[in-house]
């Protein structure tokens, strides 16, 4: 667990006399962070960019090159297969070299493979190039987490971490419009429909830019110093500083000292089975939760893209005020009491009578669920040391990866041989499991902190 400084010490970076309180005040946390936060902030600007261009461009430029939608599907599927396979190896890497070669790897791989995606036309070397493109992808979302928690304090990893879900999530979707936008002008420029393949393959290249270019500050990244053991073991560390603070200190297996830890295979379990039901039931409901609009309520792409684009933009805004909800309630009791509550939601778009009830079930939904994503995030990040916070990203890759493909199967089964709002009771009964499990895990532990963590 993580130590912060008193508000009251001084800041090394400021000027003579004047006291970290002092600087607080005098401009918006945001303006106070490591340059570290920013780099990596600014990378997830680009990855937002990237995966929404990519999205958009890859699938019509397989089409344009007259692969048909059996083909298109397992082209879409093949990143997601890549970064199964190589999330725990990712994780595994960045603790032993380091967090800033592998990110610093994938921003250059990744537009790398994109490139040969958008050059290619070959059915085989597609599904290689996705598969690839998807395998050093899954080094961002391994080493990203670890990195902000490492160069943040305590008072601004809540922060930090609802920025940068509202960047990834709220500014990256502006991606969509780029992704729209340059092939039509290419088309423009040649005279061409702007369905053909060039236009669309520089649709292609242009999430490889972006990729590239949102990456080159990477370089200049200064790697937090992690424990490598020495002469002062950690608990005593800890539990000296938290008597100076007389906070409560926690001496269990979760603070060993550094140089005997080994990895907590029990921990790991304690966090990744509650996760894996937690996916399961979003990725049972997020998958199919268009083609349930279009199903029920007869929507019209348009408006369908409409609701949907509204639902991500002012959810990305909503993790924006995380902090404020941390400040007051611990992180363990924020996540289960939004779980719990968003299993009714869940039940409420599978069987509202109308479709303004159903949207407003499904926006209320959406934004309890970006709300968490933060909180959650700097929930699990700090229930380990940081030796090993790029290996449980890497499992966590594995479970998102997993639960995704169990949810969506499990719930269009329910669909098809049983009704529509079946899928919706499979996974409010996960969020329910979940956040249970959690409380059964983690919920008598004691840490440090005035902000109460569990």
């Amino acid at each position: 667990m993580a130590f912060v400084p008193g508000p009251t010490e001084p800041n090394p970076n400021s000027a003579p006399g004047v006291t970290a309180s002092t600087e607080h005040r005098s401009k918006p946390w945001m303006l106070q962070l490591p340059i570290n936060v920013y780099l990596l902030l600014f990378f997830t600007m680009g990855k937002g960019f990237q995966i929404t261009i990519a999205t958009l461009s890859i699938n019509y430029y397989a089409h344009s090159l007259g692969y048909r939608p059996d083909f298109i599907g397992l082209l879409s599927a093949m990143p997601a297969i890549g970064s199964l396979v190589s999330s725990v190896p990712s994780g595994l890497l960045a603790d032993r070299i380091g967090r800033k070669p592998v990110l610093v790897g994938t921003a250059i791989l990744t537009p790398l493979f994109l490139t040969m995606m958008g050059l290619t036309t070959l059915a085989p070397l597609l599904l290689l190039f996705g598969f690839l493109q998807g395998v050093v992808s899954s080094a961002y979302w391994v080493t990203n987490l670890p990195l902000l928690t490492e160069s943040t304090t305590e008072r601004q990893r809540v922060g930090v971490l609802a920025l940068n879900s509202f960047i990834l999530l709220g500014i990256g979707s502006l991606g969509n419009l780029l992704g729209g936008a340059i092939p039509e002008f290419v088309a423009g420029m040649l005279h061409v429909s702007a369905a053909s393949t060039v236009p669309l393959r520089w649709g292609v290249l242009s999430a490889a830019i972006a990729t590239l270019f949102f990456g080159l500050p990477l370089w200049f990244l200064q790697e937090p110093k992690r424990e490598r053991g020495g002469p002062r073991p950690r608990v005593v560390a800890v539990a000296e500083q938290a008597v100076a603070q007389e906070h409560i200190v926690d001496t269990s297996e979760e603070v060993r000292p550094a140089a005997e830890e080994k990895l907590p295979v029990g921990l790991f379990v304690k966090l990744l089975v509650p996760d894996l039901l937690f996916t399961m039931g979003e990725g049972a409901v997020v998958a199919l939760i268009q083609l349930y609009f279009i199903l029920r309520f007869q929507l019209s792409p348009g408006l369908l893209g409409i609701i949907f684009t509204i639902s991500g933009l002012a959810g990305g805004l909503f993790s924006l005020t995380a902090p404020l909800f941390v400040h007051r309630w611990s992180k363990l009791r924020i996540v289960t009491c939004v779980m719990y509550m968003s299993a009714p939601l869940m039940l409420l778009i599978g069987y509202a009578p109308t479709l303004p009830l159903t949207i407003s079930a499904e926006y209320a939904r959406s934004f309890m669920r970006t709300l968490i994503e933060p909180v959650y995030a700097a929930f699990v990040m700090e229930r380990v040391s940081d030796r090993h916070r790029a290996t449980l990203s890497g499992f966590y890759g594995v479970t998102w990866s997993i639960g995704f493909s169990i949810g969506p199967a499990i719930a269009g089964w329910l669909q098809t041989n049983v009704s529509l709002s079946t899928a919706f009771v499979f996974g409010a009964a996960c969020l329910l499991v979940c956040p249970t499990l959690l409380l059964l895990f983690f919920g008598k532990s004691r840490t440090v902190g005035k902000i109460g963590e569990v």
